[in-house]
């Protein structure tokens, strides 16, 4: 198993109680606007503590309410990758990837920046601001500073919101690819179903 989530978040008056288990691959969180998928990546990212329940990525348990595990961020191993990208604005791309970059005990980075760069296509981008970046160009870079952290896991959240046509079918390509190339499970958030037909995700309801 991928991901076995069993949690319950109080947000006012509202209560978002989510329970799944999915198998290694493209996994996705699908459901309408406003039903809680990203509150869930989140939590399993980290960034939102559950009020209850257990996350299990990979066997490796992040959080778990009755037996007070609730590891940190930095801890939990998930490349994640937020709607808007979250780019540095002052920082160029060369130092956007290599933000966090994770090393081994040797001092070698968990994936060069040379292989990073090269399969997303992006060598020519990297002395560019964020702010010069097209939406298509900051997605790939997103992409790849979340591999250069040396995820077991990468976390989309909406990743072709606000992306024409041509750049959405660019950017699911790349995520296809990463997957088959690396072997990363990857759990998608969207609320279009086309966009998740089109990569095959197994289907998790939210909402």
């Amino acid at each position: 198993m991928s991901f076995e989530i069993d949690v319950t978040l109080r947000r006012g008056e509202r209560v978002l109680a989510t329970r799944f288990a999915s198998g290694a691959g493209l996994v996705a969180l699908f459901g309408p606007s406003g039903a809680g998928k990203t509150s869930v990546i989140e939590m399993i990212a980290g960034l939102v503590r559950p009020d209850r329940g257990r996350i299990v990525v990979l066997g490796r348990v992040l959080f778990d309410s009755e037996q007070a595990i609730d590891l940190p961020p930095e801890a939990r191993a998930c490349g994640y990758i937020p709607q808007d990208g979250l780019l540095f604005p002052h920082l160029d791309v060369r130092a956007n990837l290599l933000f966090g970059s994770k090393r081994d005990a040797n001092g070698e980075r968990a994936m060069p920046l040379e292989e990073a760069v090269g399969f997303l296509g992006i060598g020519g981008l990297l002395d560019r601001l964020p702010r010069t970046l097209s939406g298509g160009e900051a997605r790939r870079v997103a992409i790849g500073r979340a591999l250069l952290s040396g995820p077991d896991v990468l976390l989309m959240d909406e990743p072709l919101s606000s992306l024409d046509m041509a750049r959405r079918e660019e950017i699911l390509q790349l995520i296809a690819r990463t997957h088959e190339r690396f072997g990363i499970p990857v759990l998608y958030v969207s609320h279009d179903r086309a966009e998740i037909d089109r990569l095959g995700c197994e289907i998790i309801p939210v909402g």
